[in-house]
């Protein structure tokens, strides 16, 4: 079990490690807010990357089949949990990444 725990942690890592570089390569839009420069201006693959990342991470959510979409700063989280303690606390933990401006829970809890 732990090296499961091991595994996903890397693996998100990884995915935040290439979605920071790819974004950081090929971005060139100015940001939408006049006050916000372009080092501050997050796009929304990398707050999905970063949600996903953050999802897999948190020890009280069970993640596995939620997915996250993001637009303008929008994220939608949709799939199943098995508990209402995990929809709320994947709603608190996506709400805490940089670039997140609300979150649309439609998460169905499901008994696995």
């Amino acid at each position: 079990m732990k090296t499961i725990q091991l595994l996903k942690t890397a693996g998100s890592i990884a995915c935040v490690a290439f979605a920071l570089n790819a974004t950081a390569q090929t971005t060139t839009a100015a940001p939408s807010s006049s006050s916000e420069t372009i080092g501050e201006h997050v796009d929304d693959g990398t707050i999905t990357t970063k949600a996903k990342a953050d999802l897999l991470a948190a020890k009280n959510v069970k993640s596995t089949h939620i997915h996250v979409k993001t637009r303008q700063g929008v994220v939608w989280l949709t799939g199943s949990v098995p508990s209402a303690d995990d929809k709320s606390a994947a709603e608190e933990v996506v709400k805490d990444v940089k670039g997140v401006s609300s979150v649309k829970n439609h998460l169905k809890v499901a008994a696995e």
